[in-house]
């Protein structure tokens, strides 16, 4: 048997014995009385980590489900996956470079920030409105226009980035403001009969709208804005030996084994930065709290004096302005089309119900995963040519997983 047969094999077990453990396991616990929310995961996890070694003393002793463990067999997991990957490639630069798979990790954990900035407005909107915006790629690629716009602009062109993110975090606010209030505002007041299909049609007619306004307006050929700033060309603890850290204008290096592009290092710093923002306002402001409140039960907040309305107003507001931002920050990275907004919203879709709908730290780790998977899945591929266009299968993949095995996503509650 060849390696490539190995490796194929490997992944027959995997998926096999993952099957098997994700539907029988709930039955089994079903038929205890005992709780089986976290079976299907748990019996999956178990079954494509240890086959029936481990399936039939689960199905004997049917204890609870830790999530302790549940990481220890996945780790199991991706090391069966990560062996039989190095018997059938044993070529490959994730087997043979450890610096290059340290490089790959890095930056799937600082394009995966990235995507958790977008994905938390979509998270944002869903937790107080209880829609999904369909039109959230479409303020993705409007925040990139912005900045492409001003940065080529002869009036903005010389000002600093940051004005060029906060007209970006304007224009994207004010449209979204505009929005909720001339469109979905009617659905609270009983005057729609089914809103939340009527929330689809309506943000599916804005999507459209604004992506063939963008191509009307800027063109259809791609466009891409210059780094917002360069790194200070220096090296640590010496020029001669840079062993800690080396920085040119456009890449960070550390430790000689990690290197990150500037465009991609200072988008995640912006971020992070945006992140915290956040949670700073939303624990520590009046605002803040009321669209917590909003978010756990609605009439007991109106009842406090909040206005539900304007809270609706507040959150799809904020939420296309974290989207518009999340472009801002990454024109500077790819290519820029007004089409680009589609794959970020499926990607930020993916992220959501990995992380469970309505929650915010589960949106963050769920872009962090998605992130290093999708950096290390395309990394790793053999065929390089074809690397890029793998990535979406890889976001699919997630989705389909996430849904059979843990509908509500890793932090998500039952409705």
């Amino acid at each position: 048997m060849d390696n490539a047969a190995i490796l194929g094999w490997t992944l027959l077990w995997l998926v096999v014995w993952g099957a098997i453990g994700g539907i029988v396991t709930p039955r089994i616990y079903a038929r205890k009385d005992l709780d089986i929310s976290d079976a299907p995961l748990g019996g999956a996890i178990i079954g494509a980590a240890f086959g029936p070694f481990g399936l039939i003393p689960l199905w004997i002793v049917t204890p609870g489900f830790s999530m302790r463990w549940l990481v220890a067999a996945g780790m199991v997991i991706l090391g069966i996956i990560a062996f039989a990957f190095s018997k059938a490639y044993p070529t490959n630069l994730c087997v043979t470079d450890g610096s290059y798979v340290t490089s790959q990790l890095a930056n799937g954990l600082v394009i995966g920030i990235i995507y958790s900035l977008m994905a938390l407005g979509l998270t944002l909107i869903f937790s107080i409105l209880g829609v999904v915006s369909f039109a959230h790629g479409e303020f993705y690629m409007i925040g990139g226009y912005v900045v492409y716009v001003m940065s080529t602009s002869v009036f903005a062109q010389d000002m600093s980035p940051l004005v060029w993110l906060l007209g970006a975090a304007v224009v994207t606010f004010v449209l979204g403001a505009i929005f909720e209030v001339f469109f979905l505002r009617v659905m609270g007041t009983g005057k729609i009969e089914r809103p939340v299909e009527y929330a689809i049609l309506v943000t599916f007619g804005l999507s459209f709208f604004l992506q063939y306004l963008a191509q009307a307006i800027m063109g259809a050929s791609p466009v891409k804005a210059t780094r917002f700033w360069d790194f200070p060309v220096m090296a640590l603890p010496s020029a001669e030996n840079p062993w800690f850290l080396k920085t040119t204008k456009g890449s960070l290096t550390l430790f000689e084994v990690i290197r990150i592009p500037n465009a991609r290092f200072t988008s995640a710093i912006l971020a992070v930065i945006l992140l915290l923002a956040l949670m700073w306002f939303l624990y520590r402001t009046w605002q803040g709290r009321g669209l917590r409140a909003v978010s756990q039960d609605r009439q007991a907040a109106s009842v406090a004096g909040i206005n539900p309305n304007n809270m609706n107003t507040l959150a799809f507001a904020m939420g296309a302005m974290l989207a518009g931002l999340s472009g801002a920050s990454l024109v500077q990275v790819f290519s820029w089309l007004p089409q680009v907004g589609v794959p970020a919203a499926a990607r930020s879709f993916v992220i959501i119900v990995l992380g469970g709908m309505g929650s915010l730290p589960g949106a963050f780790l769920g872009g962090l995963i998605v992130g290093v998977v999708e950096t290390m899945g395309t990394g790793c591929v053999p065929d390089p040519s074809r690397a890029a266009a793998y990535m979406p299968a890889y976001g699919m993949i997630i989705l389909t997983l996430t849904l059979l095995l843990k509908p509500t996503g890793l932090f998500g509650r039952e409705l």
